[in-house]
């Protein structure tokens, strides 16, 4: 096993030749130890699932996408616990070192592709996002971070936590790179009914007022800019409160967490670190009729969603309510901003939607994310308006503008 000076990878040495030539020729990338890689046991960051289980047979699906379209697969990239936590802080193996904010989490559970990307330890980054795994360590190190619309890209051979919000993301330090990956890993699953451009800006008043004033302020003049630019308009999202629909999230979310891995805890008895052996306890407490008075909150939520965005909307709101918080605070403290959290990131999760986020910076000089969030599977479009909108007009006030 080799480790950088960043501890971003569970193991440095794996390398994957391309198979194939396209958009990613002669670009790197890690890849979260959660996807299969022939001939690789996944450790899911606990010691105690790489011993019981044994080497793939063949290559994910989104992995084989992006060997074929010329990628180099370099490192296996350090995960939270089976994915189940959004800090980035592993006991066993180790917290990567957030590049941007030094003395910070980097987010997770993706925390180790987020490090290697943005160290520049790899050109990009692929990860998971189930309830914020790749828009949170995104936003925490200063990245381009990309959740995709529900099923857009095949999991075939990822370790699932919750089937129905997982998804494979990516992240990148520019957004040409995070466009062409998304090319290489959509291709022609774009929706083309139509070909309305973006052109209504949908600011979620309840969203922005969950971030703490920093953020807020830090964010503002980003958002000034485009709200000129753009039919804008401003609107509560949960009139019963964005806490609400994060308990829904939790309690689908839980459930499903249960069913997935509930069988293996109860027979393996694995070792966690602090704070995942009680969520995963949590989860397993979670019974069938729990999720049946959640889903019609889900499909109510999701449709109204939909029905807001339209053809050529865009909700804009805080990635994260904060920027990285301190390595090692107390475990209430840290649930404090982990529920905050899951009150931003759960929007497009109950939604199924595409959300892409832009990384700024604080007033204090950290990393900030900015979100903008469009309608199913207009995710391609939405990787290019920010490239073609939203990095011109706010060139010189992001992280790499």
């Amino acid at each position: 096993m080799i480790r950088s000076g960043w501890n971003a990878y569970i193991k440095e040495d794996l390398t994957v030749e391309p198979t194939g030539g396209g958009g990613l020729d002669r670009l790197e990338f890690a890849v979260k130890d959660v996807f299969a890689i022939a001939g690789h046991t996944n450790s899911a960051g606990n010691p105690d699932w790489l011993d019981s289980h044994g080497p793939a047979e063949e290559h994910a699906e989104a992995v084989s996408r992006l060997l074929g379209n010329g990628a180099r697969l370099r490192g296996a990239a350090v995960t939270d616990e089976l994915m189940f936590s959004l800090n980035g802080e592993n006991h066993y193996y180790g917290t990567p070192v957030n590049p941007r904010a030094p003395g910070c989490i980097p987010g997770g559970s993706s925390s180790g592709s987020a490090v290697a990307a943005a160290a520049g330890l790899a050109d990009f980054a692929l990860g998971t996002d189930t309830g914020g795994s790749v828009r949170v360590p995104s936003s925490y190190c200063g990245l381009y971070g990309i959740r995709p619309t529900h099923g857009l890209v095949p999991l075939d051979g990822v370790i699932p936590l919750a089937p129905s919000f997982d998804t494979v993301g990516w992240m990148a330090r520019d957004w040409e790179t995070l466009l062409r990956v998304g090319q290489a890993l959509i291709g022609g699953q774009e929706a083309t009914s139509d070909g309305a451009e973006f052109r209504r800006l949908i600011v979620a008043g309840d969203a922005w007022e969950t971030a703490d004033r920093d953020c807020r302020q830090s964010l503002a003049g980003p958002l000034a800019v485009l709200e000129a630019m753009m039919d804008s308009r401003r609107t509560t999202l949960a009139p019963q409160g964005l806490a609400a629909w994060a308990a829904t999230f939790r309690t689908l979310q839980g459930y499903e967490i249960g069913l997935a891995h509930g069988e293996w805890i109860a027979g393996r008895q694995p070792r966690f670190g602090p704070g995942i052996a009680e969520r995963f306890a949590w989860a397993g407490t979670l019974r069938l009729e729990d999720r049946d008075r959640a889903l019609p909150a889900r499909e109510r939520i999701r449709e109204e969603l939909i029905a807001l965005l339209g053809d050529d909307g865009l909700l804009v709101i805080p990635t994260a309510p904060c920027t990285a918080p301190r390595i090692g605070l107390a475990g209430a403290e840290i649930e404090r901003t982990r529920a905050k959290v899951m009150q931003l990131s759960c929007i497009a999760g109950l939604g199924g939607l595409p959300q892409v986020t832009m990384p700024f910076r604080s007033q204090d000089g950290l990393p900030v994310g900015l979100s903008f969030i469009a309608g199913p599977r207009r995710d391609l479009r939405l990787l290019r308006w920010v490239g073609d909108v939203a990095v011109r007009a706010l060139q010189g006030q992001s992280v790499t503008g």
